[in-house]
């Protein structure tokens, strides 16, 4: 278990005895990480489509893994559970690749509020040059606002801060049910104002920000460039946003054709509802259901999907509902790969060239971005 984790389980021990001595008993049983799991959807016998046969390696080391189901399980018991990561490194490890981080870039835990999860893991290139400030990429990690931390998510911002010699700030933020939303995306808003106040002192270049961040990370990278516009705040340059949560409807396409699918189901995704949201009524919020927000006025977007996921149409309704409002975007959905595939990009051809499509779009951004004086 990684050591951001073993925090977050024993923050949340002190938030669930806070939450018995403050709190009525419905609301414990709301925030605490060993309450039971929601009924489970009705069944269905759809089959996703067939993964790419790198992908479908993975798949099959993260199957022999012995992860329980997410859904069947309390959000502490999620948390130990075997991670898509540990199945492409078990891949790598059976290869005889490197599994251990790349040591050409470094990183620092920086604090950036009172909470113990309120931290940010700063990476930089370890050859950066001296006295040449660097572009700067706010990055949100994935997990459903439940689960996960930036240690799981390590593989994407090591490797953007290596093909773009820029420093990635890896956002920790609080996590629920122990914190409900929009906890997560006040966390975010927060991190990026500290990263636009403190850029300088590690190197950076303020002026040249981007936001990146995968699933429900990718949600916090488009909800925060729009805090940024809304508050007058430095905008990113540009915000890759990678199968993000974006759309609160149950009836999209791929909830139904890839309700199946591994490693995020359907059922998950109801799962990860039922621990974030504090009232139903939260799914509705624009900041979750980001295709009914205000999207006026925000910068150049990279979305990109899986086909295999049924967060598939959240990107493909969000890129039509930012382009509506005006908004430049690229949307490309990958053939054969699944969820959480981006952070794959050593075993998975698919997540190779997304990351390229990442990082050439981040470059470009950065490229045309004023000079630091």
């Amino acid at each position: 278990m990684t050591y951001s984790l073993k925090r977050a389980l024993s923050h949340g021990a002190v938030a669930s005895t806070l939450a018995i001595a403050l709190s009525p008993l419905s609301a414990q049983a709301r925030r605490a990480n060993t309450a039971p799991p929601p009924p489970p959807p009705a069944p269905t016998r759809v089959q996703p489509p067939k993964a790419a046969p790198d992908m479908q390696t993975v798949l099959d080391a993260l199957a022999s893994l012995g992860g329980k189901p997410i859904e069947t399980l309390t959000p502490a018991e999620a948390r130990q559970q075997p991670s898509a990561a540990d199945g492409a490194k078990a891949v790598m490890a059976k290869r005889g690749m490197p599994t251990t981080p790349d040591a050409s870039v470094s990183t620092q835990d920086v604090p950036y509020g009172a909470d113990a999860m309120q931290f940010a893991r700063v990476y930089k290139p370890a050859a950066a040059p001296a006295g040449r400030p660097l572009p700067v990429v706010v990055y949100y990690h994935g997990g459903g606002w439940v689960i996960a931390d930036v240690a799981t998510y390590d593989a994407a911002p090591r490797a953007m801060a290596k093909a773009l010699n820029a420093i990635v700030v890896s956002v920790e933020y609080r996590h629920a049910p122990e914190f409900k939303f929009p906890a997560q995306h006040d966390d975010a808003a927060a991190a990026y104002r500290w990263t636009l106040q403190n850029a300088a002192s590690w190197g950076g270049d303020p002026r040249k920000i981007a936001v990146a961040g995968e699933s429900a990370g990718g949600n916090l990278a488009v909800a925060t460039a729009i805090y940024a516009r809304d508050n007058h705040l430095t905008a990113p340059l540009h915000i890759v946003s990678v199968y993000p949560i974006a759309n609160s409807s149950m009836t999209l396409p791929s909830r139904r054709d890839s309700a199946n699918a591994k490693p995020l189901n359907a059922a998950m995704l109801k799962w990860f509802g039922h621990y974030y949201q504090a009232t139903p009524a939260d799914a509705q919020d624009p900041r979750l259901n980001l295709v009914k927000a205000n999207l006026r006025g925000l910068p150049p977007t990279t979305i990109i999907n899986a086909q295999i996921d049924p967060l598939r149409s959240d990107g493909e309704t969000l890129a039509t509902a930012m382009r509506a409002a005006g908004d430049t975007v690229e949307q490309r959905t990958f053939p054969g790969v699944t969820h959480e595939f981006f952070g794959m990009a050593a075993v998975v051809r698919g997540a190779r060239d997304a990351n390229d499509l990442a990082v050439a779009r981040l470059k470009t951004a950065f490229a045309m971005a004023p000079r630091a004086r």
